[in-house]
């Protein structure tokens, strides 16, 4: 656990199980210039140097496709209350683009994405971690909504990488970081008592740090 007076949230699960709406969901009640919603994707590598043929083979949902370092880097520059700059994923061509995304100083940052509790340093690092729980067929048909509708993908691509990798993936590196997380959120944004009990949490854990 981390002893600045930001504190850092992860939230992991599976593709498509609700992440990123828990997290708005449980930081609702604070000023957006007191949270930042930080996305595991950003951390993707980038891929210019391979050709766009060999890009889209790459196992987007194995841990070697994430910066590690940089992730860990940046995290512990935000407690630090230090201002960083955070990569934007180009998800069509599988690239970082030009634009970065700048942060300040923030009482609450949030790390959502599928390995958000894979390392151990992240988690060291963490005042809270979560896991969002979702059903399978559930979690499924929003990551096709998502990848058709906002990635540019068809729908024969989405089913083969969903079988090829992401639930592979899921199964081995994704659902074992379970045991890691302090709650489990079953229904993930809906779950409207397990997102009050964190917020109380959250709000806990800002009195201690700013009275110590």
């Amino acid at each position: 656990m981390n002893n600045k007076k930001t504190i850092l949230i992860g939230i992991a699960g599976g593709t498509g199980s609700g992440k990123t709406t828990v997290a708005k969901a449980i930081t609702s009640e604070f000023g957006k210039s007191e949270v930042a919603l930080i996305e595991q994707d950003a951390f993707y590598r980038d891929l210019k140097h391979l050709p766009f043929e060999e890009r889209v083979k790459v196992n987007f949902d194995h841990p070697d496709a994430v910066d590690f370092d940089l992730m860990k880097f940046t995290m512990r520059e935000l407690l630090m209350g230090n201002p960083i700059q955070i990569p934007v994923y180009d998800y069509t061509t599988h690239t970082r683009s030009q634009q970065m995304k700048h942060f300040e100083k923030h009482h609450i940052v949030v790390l959502e994405g599928i390995l958000a509790l894979l390392d151990e340093e992240l988690r060291e690092m963490m005042d809270i971690k979560l896991y969002v729980e979702t059903a399978d067929d559930i979690r499924v048909i929003r990551r096709i909504k998502r990848d058709i509708n906002k990635r540019g993908r068809s729908f024969e691509s989405v089913i083969k990488q969903y079988y090829t990798t992401v639930r592979p993936m899921h199964i081995q590196f994704v659902e074992p970081t379970k045991k890691y997380a302090d709650i489990i959120i079953p229904e993930g944004g809906r779950n409207v008592v397990a997102v009050d009990i964190i917020r109380t949490k959250i709000m806990s854990i800002l009195l201690q740090k700013n009275e110590g």
